[in-house]
């Protein structure tokens, strides 16, 4: 060790803000955000075709696999709808009527 200069580690700063977010939202533009909570996939199938028909695109997150576990007890088995933050308002209308 005598030999060798002790290095120094670089320290890199994070930014408080992530550019391209909205200062009111603190979101990026294109983020995604939950429009509804649904009891199960079969449920979720039925909303995300709704607001595909009306030409709101649609991701689908869920904490189970269905493949791997296609039972479900309580919680496990809900399924959160997401759309874009700047679709939200659009698609709580459209969930928002009855048929």
């Amino acid at each position: 060790m005598s030999g060798m200069a002790a290095r120094r580690a670089r320290i890199i700063r994070f930014p408080a803000r992530p550019r391209g977010t909205a200062p009111a939202t603190g979101r990026p533009p294109g983020s995604l955000v939950e429009a509804r909570r649904c009891r199960d996939q079969a449920e979720a199938l039925v909303v995300r075709g709704l607001l595909e028909s009306e030409g709101i695109e649609v991701v689908l997150q869920s904490r189970l696999a269905q493949s791997v576990y296609p039972f479900s007890v309580g919680a496990q088995a809900e399924v959160l709808l997401l759309v874009a933050a700047a679709d939200l308002p659009r698609a709580r209308v459209v969930l928002a009527r009855e048929r």
